[in-house]
C-alpha cells in the first residue's frame, strides 16, 4: 500500500483542505498527535498544499569514527540511497530527534529531489542552503535553517520503517498535506474518508465564516445550529447550480 498512489478524488480535497481542518477531523477520531512539531515551510508567499505518501528516513547521534565525509561516497549511505529512492510524488520525512543543531540535508540534495518528481520534504531537524530550498517548487519544512553538515549530528541509519517526526509516528505510506500553518499526518487507512469529511467541513466553515464577517454573533453559528445548517444548505445547493 506504501507504493500505491493516491486516490485522485482524495489527492484533490487534501489539496484543497488546511490543515486545521484536517487536525479538527482527526480529533473527532481520538487522533490528537498528528501535527508534526517544529517544521515550519521554507519560501515566501502563499503555495499549493503539498500532498503525499510518506518516505521515511532514519537519523540516530552522530558518532564521530563513523560520520566521515568520505562515507558519502558510498551509493548505499542510507542518505544518499533514500535521496535516489524516493518515488516520485512522495514526501521524504527525516527523523533527527528533533535536533535542528546540524543540517538533515541541503541544496543540492534538495534538487536532487525536486528534480526526481518528490511531492516535499519534511524534517524536524534544519536545513542548510534554506533560501535556495525556499526558492524550488518543491516544499520543504524544517526546524530552521542550519549550516552545519549533518554528519557533525546525525548518522543515517536505515529508510521506510516507522519514524518519529516533530514528536508524531509517521508510518512510511502515511499521507502527508502541508500548508502555511505546517504539516499534518493522516494514518494511510483513513485517508480516503478523512478527505471527504475534511472537504465537507471546509464548506461549511467557508459559510460560517462569510456569516461572521458579515456581522453574525457566534452563537448559533459556530459551531451551527440547525438554523444556520438549513441556511447553509440553501447556500450550497445555490453555488452547485
Amino acid at each position: 500500500m506504501t507504493d500505491r498512489p493516491i486516490d485522485p478524488t482524495t489527492q484533490a480535497r487534501l489539496g484543497a483542505v488546511s490543515t486545521a481542518t484536517l487536525a479538527t477531523v482527526l480529533f473527532k477520531r481520538g487522533l490528537r498527535n498528528q501535527f508534526v512539531q517544529g517544521a515550519r515551510r521554507l519560501g515566501a508567499g502563499k503555495r499549493p498544499n503539498m500532498v503525499g505518501r510518506a518516505f521515511t528516513l532514519r537519523y540516530i547521534p552522530a558518532r564521530e569514527d563513523l560520520d566521515v565525509l568520505e562515507g558519502y561516497r558510498d551509493p548505499e549511505h542510507p542518505q544518499r540511497k533514500a535521496i535516489e529512492s524516493v518515488p516520485p510524488g512522495q514526501i521524504l520525512v527525516i527523523d533527527c530527534r528533533g535536533d535542528p543543531r546540524a543540517a538533515s540535508a541541503g541544496g543540492i540534495l534538495m534538487t536532487r529531489l525536486h528534480v526526481r518528481g518528490c511531492a516535499g520534504v519534511v524534517t524536524d531537524g534544519g536545513l542548510r542552503d534554506v533560501e535556495e530550498i525556499g526558492g524550488l517548487a518543491m516544499p520543504a519544512y524544517c526546524a530552521g535553517p542550519s549550516a552545519p553538515t549533518t554528519l557533525t549530528r546525525h548518522h543515517a541509519v536505515d529508510m521506510q520503517l516507522p519514524i518519529g517526526c516533530g514528536e508524531v509516528a509517521v508510518f512510511p505510506g502515511d499521507v502527508l498535506v502541508g500548508d502555511g500553518d505546517g504539516v499534518i499526518v493522516v494514518p494511510q487507512e483513513i485517508a480516503d474518508e478523512v478527505a471527504a469529511e475534511a472537504a465537507e467541513q471546509e464548506s461549511l466553515e467557508t459559510f460560517v465564516l462569510e456569516q461572521v464577517a458579515g456581522g453574525s454573533a457566534l452563537p448559533g453559528t459556530y459551531p451551527p445550529n440547525d438554523d444556520t445548517r438549513a441556511r447553509y444548505a440553501a447556500w450550497r445547493a445555490k453555488r452547485e447550480d
